[in-house]
């Protein structure tokens, strides 16, 4: 499982926006079809759960397992 400081790198490397930094980082992403995708970010470094990962993978950052090991 990756761990949230690879999130926040996946993010930046795979042109999300970062519009708002309070306790977490916000991330945003417009596609071409005009769709935004959202997520956040821990500011924490530890490990993100199984569970919590594919929820984020799936519905958040709406890519494959592969995708995002090749932008980290």
């Amino acid at each position: 499982m990756p761990n949230w400081r690879e999130l926040k790198r996946f993010c930046e490397n795979d042109g999300w926006e970062l519009f708002n930094k309070t306790d977490q980082y916000f991330y945003r992403k417009k596609m071409p079809d005009g769709s935004l995708k959202r997520t956040k970010v821990s500011m924490g470094s530890g490990q993100i759960k199984f569970h919590m990962w594919q929820q984020i993978l799936h519905r958040q950052l709406k890519v494959s397992q592969e995708y995002f090991n090749s932008k980290i």
